[in-house]
């Protein structure tokens, strides 16, 4: 019997795709499965958004873009947060489009030596990649005789939101206007781009003005809200984590949990210990705070979560080493959800799902 495994849902992140694609149906659709298709493994969910039709899967690095080559994807791919030394002959050569996101970064691709299918970044706000506007003379100029001699094919044009998951936030109207003036005046440098784009989940759901050519589909994808403000319906978790009780013990008042002593029984209870912890990507911010499903009961974590396991306070539950414990997944069974503990720890979604990693078994259910 394995300790723990994650379980993907392919049916739920294909419907997460068409979900997505029925609120733009004009553009056209990118997949994002950076970071492990955000720790759900990107092997299935890259071949699972072609079968559904996404026309473009999007990574952050040139490896996790080579990664998709290697594993057959032949369709149009995106990278886009590469440093300097970063190898845009041989991503050209896997005709893998690539983000300049500065002058300087324009003249290393150029000295590739290859034509390089480029989307030029605009920072319209978010202050992290892109060229800023006050840049953009010289980074439209400069990509605009790159492109003349046949150094790079200027295919994309784009921009990140920084508020998105807080629709009626005032910067969402600033960035799309410095968008539209980014537009505007790379036509005056003769770069007309086929695919502009800078709508991501959340704003894909919420700014149609926003969708554009294309539109970037990451969280949503798995099922998981960009934010409590925006709830999006029929998104289903697609991501289970579960794992199989390794001990049940019982405790008396006075006794205390785990390091630090930070939980001490009030009344006698029973705990059971679930081997799985922050070394697996379960957040040690989850000690006392999140909850896990068992036997058709929620159950608290208790005292502080280690590298290898916690515990859990059963109370009167019936149970017993090897049975299931689902820290989370669709909510379908009254199990938390990635939300759920995203909100009991004060963070986000994102993180709960795509820090998973180390002993977990994985299983795929509704592979085609």
């Amino acid at each position: 019997m394995n300790n723990a495994e994650l379980i993907l849902d392919l049916d739920a992140y294909r419907q997460n795709l068409v979900v997505m694609r029925e609120l733009a149906p004009n553009s056209q659709q990118m997949a994002i499965v950076k970071a492990n298709a955000y720790g759900h493994g990107v092997a299935p969910c890259a071949r699972a958004a072609r079968e559904i039709g996404a026309e473009w899967l999007g990574v952050a690095t040139p490896h996790e873009a080579f990664a998709l080559r290697a594993l057959g994807d032949t369709g149009p791919i995106l990278c886009w947060l590469a440093t300097p030394g970063a190898p845009f002959r041989e991503l050209a050569e896997a005709n893998i489009d690539v983000t300049a996101s500065s002058s300087a970064q324009l003249q290393e691709i150029m000295a590739a030596d290859i034509q390089v299918r480029v989307h030029l970044k605009v920072d319209t706000g978010l202050n992290r990649n892109g060229a800023p506007e006050s840049e953009w003379v010289d980074f439209f100029e400069r990509a605009a005789i790159a492109q003349n001699h046949g150094k790079i094919h200027v295919v994309g044009l784009w921009t990140h939101f920084a508020n998105a998951d807080e629709p009626n936030h005032p910067a969402n109207d600033l960035q799309e206007q410095r968008f539209d003036q980014a537009v505007a005046m790379a036509a005056e440098y003769g770069i007309s781009p086929e695919w502009c784009h800078l709508a991501n989940s959340a704003a894909a759901a919420t700014r149609p003005s926003a969708q554009r050519d294309l539109v970037r589909i990451g969280i949503a994808s798995y099922g998981i809200n960009p934010d409590p403000q925006v709830k999006i319906d029929g998104l289903v978790p697609s991501l289970t984590a579960r794992a199989a009780l390794a001990r049940v013990k019982s405790i008396q008042p006075g006794d205390s949990v785990s390091y630090g002593w930070r939980w001490t029984a009030t009344e006698p209870t029973t705990l059971g210990l679930v081997p799985v912890g922050y070394g697996d990507g379960i957040p040690r911010a989850a000690s006392n705070r999140a909850e896990v499903r068992i036997s058709g009961t929620r159950a608290p974590i208790r005292g502080t979560v280690c590298m290898d396991q916690f515990m859990i306070d059963l109370g009167d539950v019936p149970a017993k080493a090897g049975d299931w414990v689902t820290l989370f997944g669709s909510g379908e069974s009254g199990e938390p959800t990635a939300e759920d503990w995203a909100q009991a720890l004060d963070t986000i979604g994102y993180e709960i799902v795509t820090r998973l990693s180390g002993r977990w078994t994985r299983a795929v259910r509704g592979e085609r």
